[in-house]
């Protein structure tokens, strides 16, 4: 009974230390992933960032006015006037009742791909 005993003891211990182990490696290999992903994410807005500052460059309003300028003829641009805007009485806003939804169509079946 006392061999039983050491042998399922020793059992119980070797599997344990294969489970600790497998833990381990786990732990270590989520850790790894952490890493790469924190790595990705710094290496992305590092490029937003770039692409915000050529964005901003890009937008520059002496830039925009020089190429409005230099393209005036080819894109046919015209100035804004006043008569060009609305006053605010001439919006048509929606009505208080909305969008009558009580004869709606149930529409079943595939979409064909």
């Amino acid at each position: 009974m006392r061999t039983f005993l050491y042998l399922t003891s020793a059992l119980i211990v070797m599997g344990l230390a294969y489970w600790a182990y497998s833990e381990n490696y786990r732990t270590q290999d989520s850790l790894a992933e952490v890493e790469r992903l924190q790595r990705e994410i710094g290496q992305m807005r590092e490029e937003l960032a770039v692409l915000r500052a050529e964005w901003a460059y890009l937008n520059r309003p002496d830039r925009l006015r020089d190429l409005v300028e230099l393209n005036f003829d080819r894109l046919g641009l015209l100035p804004l006037t006043p008569e060009q805007f609305a006053r605010v009485d001439q919006i048509a806003f929606p009505t208080e009742g909305g969008i009558d939804l009580s004869n709606s169509i149930d529409v079943i079946g595939e979409i064909a791909q």
